[in-house]
C-alpha cells in the first residue's frame, strides 16, 4: 500500500511510536532513500514520537514528501500541546535530559537530517520540524 504525500497520524502511545518508525520508513522507501538516510530519518522520528509521548503528554505527527527542484525530501513535524521547553538551549545540549533517557534525543535528531526546526512555548506546547533531503 502506498502512503499519500501528506498526511498525519496521532501520537499518543507506545504503539502509536511504533507506528510512526513503520510510517517513516514506508515514506522513505516510497521516495527512494538510501538505506543509511532511512535509517537516519526513522531513527529521528523514533526520538521525537517518544519525546512527543513521553514528554509532551502525547500529540501528532504530520509528513509531506516536498521537492526543491531537483531534490526530494520527507518534512516531519512533531507537535504537542504539553508543557513546552523552559530552556531550549540547555534541551539541545548533547548529554542533557530532563527525566531518565540519555539526552540524545533533540540534539541526536538534529545532528541526523539536513533542516531541524523547533517552536516551544512554556505552557504551550513544543513543534519540531526536521526535513531529510535525497
Amino acid at each position: 500500500m502506498t502512503l499519500p504525500a501528506e498526511g498525519s497520524m496521532v501520537l499518543a502511545t507506545e504503539q502509536d511510536i511504533v507506528m510512526s518508525r513503520q510510517t517513516v520508513r514506508k515514506l522513505t522507501q516510497q521516495i527512494n532513500f538510501s538505506l543509511v538516510d532511512q535509517t537516519k530519518m526513522i531513527t529521528a522520528a523514533s526520538e521525537l514520537s517518544r519525546n512527543t509521548v513521553v514528554y509532551g503528554g502525547g500529540g501528532e505527527m504530520r509528513w509531506q514528501v516536498v521537492t526543491k527542484e531537483p531534490k526530494t525530501g520527507l518534512r516531519l513535524a512533531f507537535e504537542d500541546k504539553g508543557p513546552g521547553i523552559p530552556d531550549l538551549t540547555l534541551a539541545l545540549t548533547d548529554g542533557w535530559t530532563s527525566g531518565k533517557g540519555m539526552g540524545v534525543g533533540l540534539s541526536g535528531s538534529r545532528r541526523l537530517v539536513n533542516e531541524f526546526d523547533i517552536r516551544t512555548a512554556v505552557g504551550e506546547g513544543t513543534c519540531v520540524t526536521i526535513t531529510r533531503w535525497k
